[in-house]
């Protein structure tokens, strides 16, 4: 086993039940480092989807300035996206499936409130009819997120402040 915490759970459990002598007393102490394995795997867990997320983050800002933005297309060769497909590129490199279109991604994975935004979620804005999901971002902490955009005189990945965009944000999700 590598895992050191692992090895002394079990070793400490198997200690217990030879000392105890009794079956219950057994069956209490598996039971204890089954719980304390477990909850090891989901500490593991959730580091890992951190990692992934961070990993997610690194990704899109390593785009920066290849990146470019064009209304409806998907062209991974040629790096070449609008919002959504950008979202579901990085997001692809971890192993996470996004469908591609704004609308479509704002259903996937859970709800997250403004307020309890972390790096690698999804946020969701309205940049043209007031109210209706049209553009994603990846909130990457600090409120500011990265997006994939396009202005007078900008045209791809772009980090911006949340607090710019509060009167359009409508929504975030945490996907992965």
């Amino acid at each position: 086993m590598k895992n050191p915490i692992k090895k002394f759970i079990i070793s400490a459990a198997c200690f217990m039940l030879i000392v105890s002598g009794s079956a219950v007393a057994g069956q209490q102490s598996a039971h204890a480092a089954t719980n304390a394995v477990e909850s090891q795997q989901t500490v593991t867990a959730s580091a890992t989807s951190a990692q992934k997320k961070a990993a997610i983050i690194a990704y899109a800002k390593s785009l920066v300035g290849k990146v470019k933005y064009k209304f409806g297309v998907n062209n991974p060769s040629k790096l070449i996206f609008d919002c959504s497909s950008f979202t579901k590129y990085v997001f692809a490199k971890q192993g996470i499936s996004l469908k591609w279109g704004s609308a479509a991604q704002s259903k996937q994975g859970v709800y997250v409130s403004k307020s309890n935004l972390k790096p690698g979620d999804l946020i969701f804005f309205s940049v043209s009819k007031p109210g209706r999901i049209n553009h994603v971002g990846i909130y990457i902490g600090n409120g500011q997120f990265i997006h994939n955009t396009i202005g007078s005189s900008f045209n791809g990945i772009l980090i911006s402040k949340l607090s710019n965009y509060s009167k359009r944000y409508i929504t975030a999700r945490r996907v992965g």
